[in-house]
C-alpha cells in the first residue's frame, strides 16, 4: 500500500484536520440518506408512487458512481486540499438547486449533479485521514472520518424528516447546501497544504481499473451493501403503510438506525485493524441474518426498531472495504478509494431498484427485508471468492521468490 505523506507546510493538527473532514461526511450523509425518509413527502407533493420517488435516489446515486472516476481523473494533479474544497463546491450547488427543485424532471436532474463530487471527496477524505495516523490505526481513522455519516443518520436524516414533515422537504436540502459550505471553510482552515504529488496522472490512477483485485473488492460492494439500502429506501413508507405508526414516530426509528450504524462502524474497524478479513466475513453474515428478520418484525414497531438497529451495526462494512481498497491499489489511491463510493451507490441504486420491482410486482413493502437478505449473501460470496483468489496470488508470489 501508498499513502501519501508528504512533508506538512505548516502544522497539522489531525483532530482538526478529521473533524473537518466528518463535517463534509455530515452533509453527505445527511442528504444521502435524509432524501430517502422524506421519500414520502416529495412524492405526495410531486404525484408521483413511492417506486418512482425512488428514482430520485437512484439518479443520486448514479451521480456518485460516474463522478467518482471522473473527478479522481481529472483531478489526480491537484492536491488533496484545493480538490475537497472544490467538491464541496459542486455539492453545495447540486444540493441547493434540489431545494428549489419545480418538477420531478429537475429533481432528478438535481440530484444527479449534487451526486457527481459524493465518491471522490469520501475518496481523498480516506487517503487524507490514513495518512495522519500509524499503518496499524488506518480503518480507525477512516471511521473517524465516516462517523460523521454515520451521527447524520442519529441527527442530520431525522432532523431532515421532521423538517419534511412540518415545513417542507425541501428545507432538508437546503441544510445540507449550507452544511457544504461550512465544511468548504473548515477544510480551507484545517486541511493539510500538501502539493500534489508530482509523479500522479489520470493514466496513473486509471491502473487501478487493471487490478483483479481492486475489481472484485468493488462488486463485493456493489452486491453486498444493496441489501440495506432496499430496506431503508422504503422504511418510512413500510412504517406508515404497513406497521401503521404516527409518522412522528419515523425519525425516532431513523435516529435508531443511525445509532447502530455508528456503533457498528466503530466496532468493525476495530476488528478490522486486527483482522480485517474475519471483520469482513462476519460483518456480511450479521447483516444478512438482520435483513432476513425485517419482514417477520415488521408489524410491531418494538421489534422492527431493534431490527432496524441490528441492520444499522452492519453498515460499518464500508469502512472494512475501503481500507482492503488502500492495501490492494498499489499507486492508483485516490481513484480505487472514490470507485468505492461508486460501488456503494450503485448498491444504492440496485437495492431500491429491486425493492421497487418487488412492491411493484404485488409483493409488499416487507419483501425488501427478503430481497436485501440475498444481496448480502451474495456480497459475502463474492468477498470470500476475492480472498481465496488473494491468497492463491500470494502463495504464487512466495514460491516464485523461493
Amino acid at each position: 500500500m501508498t499513502v501519501q505523506t508528504l512533508p506538512p507546510s505548516q502544522p497539522v493538527h489531525p483532530a482538526l484536520v478529521i473533524l473537518a473532514l466528518a463535517v463534509g461526511a455530515f452533509a453527505i450523509g445527511t442528504t444521502e440518506f435524509a432524501a430517502m425518509s422524506l421519500l414520502p413527502y416529495f412524492a405526495r407533493d410531486l404525484g408521483l408512487t413511492d417506486p418512482q420517488a425512488g428514482h430520485a435516489i437512484s439518479m443520486y446515486a448514479l451521480g456518485v458512481v460516474v463522478g467518482a472516476p471522473i473527478f479522481s481523473v481529472l483531478g489526480a494533479r491537484l492536491s488533496r486540499r484545493t480538490m475537497l474544497i472544490g467538491l464541496m463546491a459542486i455539492f453545495a450547488v447540486g444540493n441547493a438547486l434540489s431545494a428549489m427543485a419545480s418538477s420531478y424532471s429537475t429533481l432528478l436532474l438535481f440530484r444527479f449533479l449534487a451526486g457527481l463530487p459524493h465518491g471522490a471527496f469520501f475518496g481523498v477524505a480516506a487517503l487524507v485521514a490514513a495518512s495522519l495516523v500509524p499503518a496499524k490505526k488506518r480503518a480507525q481513522a477512516v471511521a473517524k472520518v465516516f462517523l460523521g455519516l454515520t451521527i447524520a443518520t442519529i441527527i442530520g436524516v431525522p432532523a431532515a424528516n421532521l423538517l419534511g414533515q412540518i415545513v417542507g422537504w425541501r428545507y432538508g436540502f437546503g441544510i445540507v447546501a449550507f452544511l457544504a459550505m461550512a465544511t468548504m471553510a473548515l477544510v480551507a482552515l484545517y486541511a493539510p497544504r500538501h502539493g500534489a504529488d508530482p509523479d500522479a496522472s489520470p493514466l496513473r490512477e486509471l491502473g487501478a481499473f487493471k487490478r483483479p483485485q481492486v475489481l472484485l473488492t468493488l462488486l463485493t460492494g456493489v452486491i453486498g451493501f444493496g441489501g440495506m439500502f432496499c430496506v431503508y429506501t422504503y422504511l418510512a413508507s413500510t412504517m406508515i403503510e404497513v406497521t401503521k405508526t404516527p409518522e412522528t414516530l419515523v425519525p425516532v426509528v431513523l435516529a435508531v438506525y443511525g445509532v447502530g450504524m455508528t456503533a457498528g462502524n466503530l466496532f468493525w474497524a476495530w476488528l478490522a485493524d486486527r483482522d480485517q478479513d474475519r471483520a469482513a466475513i462476519i460483518a456480511f453474515v450479521w447483516v444478512a441474518i438482520a435483513l432476513a428478520l425485517f419482514p417477520l418484525v415488521v408489524k410491531n414497531v418494538w421489534l422492527l426498531a431493534i431490527d432496524v438497529l441490528l441492520i444499522g451495526f452492519g453498515g460499518g462494512l464500508g469502512t472494512i472495504l475501503q481500507t482492503r481498497l488502500m492495501d490492494v491499489a498499489g499507486d492508483a489511491q485516490a481513484l480505487a478509494a472514490a470507485a468505492h463510493h461508486s460501488a456503494f451507490n450503485t448498491a444504492n441504486a440496485l437495492g431500491p431498484w429491486l425493492g421497487g420491482l418487488a412492491i411493484t410486482a404485488g409483493l409488499g413493502l416487507p419483501s425488501t427485508g427478503w430481497i436485501g437478505a440475498v444481496l448480502s449473501l451474495g456480497g459475502l460470496a463474492v468477498y470470500l471468492v476475492t480472498l481465496a483468489l488473494y491468497r492463491r496470488d500470494q502463495r504464487q508470489a512466495a514460491l516464485a521468490m523461493a
